[in-house]
């Protein structure tokens, strides 16, 4: 349902009949002349096991304004998107509610012609609304056990891949063993059962992914461009490529997003004020390249880079290979390990490197810890705030302010089952057959070593970029990033071209070029990474031109 409410009966017409107009074949569109009647009709809506999929609610209504509605609606209707109807001198109120009423948007009066000022707007809001819509299941079930790695790693390639799944825990879930005994199945799990009967035992991904008839393999001989890595950088040199007319194929070894699909929210990013998460930043992205023509392979993971003048080759670890004119390398970088004993032991078992949406329910109401002091580290503290008893953050440092946004230094002191212990290190995990504490040392120049409680570690420690498929063929740094432009050697090496100089973003060799985190000198960031993808196509074009 699309629920509109203005107190001014021709308004209220107005709006309805726009909302018809647009939205009618795929919607119930009703209004309400006050926030009473608009109550009536929600409670109506929740009797009948309905949802109210958006909000579009006048301010300046008397009795009860619009954002005073909206509050009362956070509770029953906490995943509808909230739009308000504004005047000019209500814009502070607005931005206000953007915290107090959970707001999405506000648009001002008059809001004509609706296809400009008004469809736009709403199309998204749904768009992100369908993307988290659950109506009854009928699709992929996951039966896990929750201290398997095997589980834990499935859980993640369906959620990296934004593949809806329902999981059933073994030890706390009453459909698991029924589930298993239909399925005549006695042995180990994950199970993953599909929505035709049909089921995998302990599947790798690949497998789930062919099933699911996800793209692992390149359709074509010869591609323009190949992109290697689907986080920001590569999705936007996905969208820029395939735009302007190349022949784009993006191979991914997990599934699009990179480490800010990880993120649970992302407060910082231009044009979206009340933030968004890295999966919908994922969603949106993958949407727009596969819209202008962008092949996706995934799970799909670069093995080698050859190079045959003029032309390139990618070489994938399942043996096929991917030939072009140029690559885009966006393969970004992984948290780099905790070097400590029981690591080993339990990684997947408690112990997890970032931190996916889907783990967070895992630990409702138990003790967690995070390790680091970027801005991962801290939009993870606050989404598993929601979820577990308290959260610890520790640091090694005495503060945060060189590597956190402050808007998260700020959130964090504001939580109250969030605590942050600065100055501390991790020296040991220990559990039996998963985490169950962690111990950590006072670095301010003692030795003590004390005991931390935790079910879950997420660790957001350092960057491991993903360049060994290259060494040897692309000139890194001692930590593995790609050096480009005016950081690589001079040209003249055996791999280069005498022909020009060497453009902004190109690696040692001509016509590969190097994007977001994976760069030497990269500002890790966002934003700067899906700007650096887009500039890297500019160059791609000049390279070709000069073929």
């Amino acid at each position: 349902m699309l629920l509109a409410v203005d107190d001014d009966p021709l308004v209220l017409a107005a709006v309805q009949r726009d909302l018809r107009r647009r939205y009618a074949v795929d919607y119930l569109v009703v209004g309400a002349g006050s926030g009473a009647a608009a109550s009536e009709i929600v409670e109506q809506v929740v009797r009948r096991g309905d949802v109210v999929a958006l909000f579009l609610v006048d301010q300046r209504m008397p009795v009860q304004s619009g954002v005073e509605f909206l509050e009362t609606m956070m509770e029953t209707q906490s995943e509808a998107k909230r739009v308000l109807l504004t005047a000019y001198a209500d814009t502070d109120a607005a931005i206000s509610a953007i915290n107090r009423a959970r707001l999405d948007y506000y648009i001002l009066k008059p809001w004509e012609p609706a296809e400009e000022r008004l469809y736009p707007i709403l199309d998204d809001l749904l768009t992100d609304w369908l993307a988290g819509y659950r109506p009854p299941f009928d699709g992929i079930r996951l039966i896990t056990d929750r201290w398997s790695k095997e589980s834990h790693n499935l859980k993640e390639f369906l959620a990296h891949n934004q593949v809806p799944y329902r999981s059933h825990d073994v030890e706390t879930d009453p459909e698991a063993g029924p589930l298993l005994a239909a399925l005549g199945i006695e042995g180990p799990t994950p199970v993953v059962v599909f929505s035709d009967g049909t089921y995998l035992v302990r599947p790798m991904g690949t497998e789930v992914a062919e099933r699911l008839g996800m793209a692992t393999k390149p359709g074509q001989a010869f591609y323009d461009l190949v992109i290697v890595g689907g986080g920001p950088a590569g999705l936007a040199a996905a969208v820029y490529g395939s735009s302007e007319g190349l022949s784009t194929v993006l191979v991914e070894r997990e599934g699009p997003g990179g480490q800010a699909g990880q993120s649970a929210r992302i407060e910082n990013y231009l044009g979206f004020p009340v933030g968004l998460s890295g999966d919908d930043l994922a969603r949106r992205a993958l949407t727009q390249a596969k819209r202008f023509g962008t092949e996706i392979l995934v799970p799909a993971q670069a093995a080698g880079l050859t190079f045959n003048d003029p032309y390139r080759t990618v070489h994938l670890a399942d043996g096929s290979e991917i030939n072009c004119s140029a690559v885009v390398i966006a393969s970004g970088v992984s948290y780099r390990r905790l070097p400590v004993p029981g690591e080993e032991e339990l990684a997947g078992s408690g112990l997890f490197y970032g931190a996916s949406r889907g783990e967070a329910h895992t630990y409702r109401g138990e003790e967690v810890a995070i390790v680091g002091s970027g801005n991962s580290a801290g939009q993870a503290a606050v989404y598993l705030a929601g979820f577990a008893a308290n959260v610890t953050v520790l640091v090694r440092g005495g503060s945060l302010t060189e590597s956190m946004s402050q808007y998260l230094i700020d959130q964090l002191a504001s939580i109250e089952n969030i605590s942050v212990r600065f100055q501390t290190g991790v020296t040991g995990l220990t559990g039996s057959g998963h985490l169950e504490s962690v111990e950590i040392e006072d670095l301010t120049g003692g030795s003590e070593k004390t005991v931390l409680p935790a079910a879950a570690l997420f660790v957001f420690i350092g960057q491991a970029p993903h360049t060994d498929w290259v060494a040897g063929v692309l000139d890194r740094d001692e930590q593995g990033f790609i050096l480009t432009g005016s950081d690589c050697a001079l040209p003249g090496g055996p791999n280069w071209f005498p022909t020009r100089a060497r453009f902004p973003l190109e690696s040692s060799v001509p016509g590969v070029f190097v994007a977001g985190d994976v760069r030497h000198g990269s500002i890790k960031r966002v934003a700067s990474a899906a700007g650096e993808g887009s500039v890297a196509v500019r160059f791609v074009h000049e390279h070709l031109a000069q073929l």
